[in-house]
């Protein structure tokens, strides 16, 4: 009996393979810039900068979360009034806004430098347009239905395609008297 289901090897992709590299360099790259520094500027400047980059990220965070529970409440406001919210433009958004936060809140200083370009208004609309055009991109690739069938590709499926049958008894019914349904019933299964 067939499932649907190819049980071929799927094909790793390189960014499954790669991502693993990426962010052990990133992490090697950022432990060397720190004993760098350390070395040159000392230990307590080191010490300073991380602190500086956790209390920066902090307050950009939270600047980030105050501004989309503004806009959210201004949204639901424009909502009950009848009219209709104006769509966002892309990288006008808080999400890369929290990005920079969180990138300045992890200790390093390729991660400050990079949550600090984030913060800057260009750079955060230009990764906003790419964003948006790549996943335009790969939207209008895919195939119809293509939802379902990655629900599908998530579960676990067995290649033999055995199905056990069975019969699920709940035992948390309330209390009282017994009416014409909760007698005894055989299983289903012959």
């Amino acid at each position: 009996m067939t499932t649907g289901i190819s049980t071929a090897p799927r094909r790793r992709s390189p960014a499954r393979t790669f991502l693993p590299l990426a962010i052990a360099a990133w992490l090697i790259l950022e432990i060397w810039l720190l004993t760098v520094v350390a070395d040159v500027a000392g230990g307590l400047a080191v010490a300073a900068l991380l602190a500086g980059g956790i209390v920066l990220g902090a307050v950009v965070i939270k600047r980030a979360g105050r501004r989309a529970f503004k806009n959210l409440s201004d949204t639901f406001q424009q909502a009950q009034q009848g009219r209709q919210p104006a769509p966002q433009e892309p990288g006008r958004g808080n999400g890369l806004t929290m990005l920079a936060g969180l990138l300045l809140m992890m200790p390093g200083l390729l991660s400050d430098v990079a949550g600090l370009f984030l913060l800057l208004p260009p750079v955060r609309a230009w990764i906003g347009r790419r964003a948006a055009r790549s996943l335009e991109r790969k939207m209008a690739s895919a195939p119809a239905g293509s939802l379902g069938d990655a629900f599908q590709q998530a579960r676990i499926h067995y290649p033999d395609g055995k199905v056990v049958q069975g019969e699920v008894i709940r035992e948390d019914r309330p209390e009282g008297p017994a009416g014409p349904g909760t007698g005894y019933r055989p299983p289903l299964a012959p």
